[in-house]
Protein backbone atom coordinates (compact mmCIF):
# COMPACT_ATOMS: atom_id res chain seq x y z
CA UNK A 1 0.00 0.00 0.00
CA UNK A 2 1.38 3.36 -0.99
CA UNK A 3 0.90 6.34 1.33
CA UNK A 4 0.71 9.82 -0.14
CA UNK A 5 0.28 13.18 1.49
CA UNK A 6 -2.07 15.92 0.36
CA UNK A 7 -3.36 19.17 1.85
CA UNK A 8 -6.91 20.10 2.80
CA UNK A 9 -7.67 23.42 1.11
CA UNK A 10 -10.58 25.86 1.35
CA UNK A 11 -13.22 25.34 -1.31
CA UNK A 12 -16.00 27.91 -0.98
CA UNK A 13 -17.63 27.28 2.41
CA UNK A 14 -16.22 23.75 2.50
CA UNK A 15 -12.82 22.14 2.12
CA UNK A 16 -11.32 19.79 -0.43
CA UNK A 17 -8.26 17.68 -1.14
CA UNK A 18 -6.21 17.49 -4.30
CA UNK A 19 -5.52 14.00 -5.61
CA UNK A 20 -2.23 13.40 -7.42
CA UNK A 21 -2.41 12.84 -11.19
CA UNK A 22 -1.01 9.31 -10.77
CA UNK A 23 -3.84 8.41 -8.38
CA UNK A 24 -6.48 9.81 -10.74
CA UNK A 25 -5.04 7.80 -13.63
CA UNK A 26 -4.66 4.58 -11.62
CA UNK A 27 -8.30 4.64 -10.51
CA UNK A 28 -9.62 6.19 -13.73
CA UNK A 29 -11.02 9.23 -11.94
CA UNK A 30 -11.62 12.67 -13.33
CA UNK A 31 -13.36 15.94 -12.59
CA UNK A 32 -16.98 15.44 -11.62
CA UNK A 33 -16.58 11.77 -10.68
CA UNK A 34 -18.00 10.66 -7.36
CA UNK A 35 -15.87 9.08 -4.67
CA UNK A 36 -17.02 7.69 -1.34
CA UNK A 37 -15.73 8.34 2.15
CA UNK A 38 -15.66 5.28 4.36
CA UNK A 39 -14.88 5.62 8.06
CA UNK A 40 -12.85 2.75 9.49
CA UNK A 41 -11.14 2.01 12.79
CA UNK A 42 -7.88 3.25 11.25
CA UNK A 43 -9.28 6.48 9.79
CA UNK A 44 -11.00 7.38 6.53
CA UNK A 45 -10.77 5.72 3.14
CA UNK A 46 -11.60 7.50 -0.12
CA UNK A 47 -12.76 5.10 -2.79
CA UNK A 48 -14.51 5.12 -6.17
CA UNK A 49 -16.28 1.98 -4.91
CA UNK A 50 -19.79 2.45 -3.48
CA UNK A 51 -20.24 -0.20 -0.76
CA UNK A 52 -24.01 0.37 -0.65
CA UNK A 53 -24.33 -0.33 -4.38
CA UNK A 54 -22.17 -3.43 -4.03
CA UNK A 55 -24.46 -4.75 -1.28
CA UNK A 56 -27.53 -4.14 -3.44
CA UNK A 57 -25.88 -6.02 -6.31
CA UNK A 58 -24.99 -8.97 -4.04
CA UNK A 59 -28.61 -9.14 -2.92
CA UNK A 60 -29.85 -8.95 -6.52
CA UNK A 61 -27.51 -11.76 -7.54
CA UNK A 62 -28.74 -13.95 -4.68
CA UNK A 63 -32.39 -13.34 -5.63
CA UNK A 64 -31.66 -13.99 -9.30
CA UNK A 65 -29.89 -17.24 -8.47
CA UNK A 66 -32.59 -18.42 -6.08
CA UNK A 67 -35.49 -17.63 -8.42
CA UNK A 68 -33.80 -18.23 -11.79
CA UNK A 69 -36.46 -20.69 -13.00
CA UNK A 70 -39.29 -18.35 -12.04
CA UNK A 71 -37.56 -15.40 -13.69
CA UNK A 72 -36.96 -17.46 -16.83
CA UNK A 73 -40.66 -18.31 -17.03
CA UNK A 74 -41.68 -14.70 -16.42
CA UNK A 75 -39.38 -13.51 -19.21
CA UNK A 76 -41.28 -15.68 -21.72
CA UNK A 77 -44.49 -13.69 -21.21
Amino acid sequence: MRVRETVIRPFGNSAGVTLPKETLEKYQLGRGDRIYIEETERGIVLTPYDPRFAEVMRTAQAVTKRYRNTLRELSKR
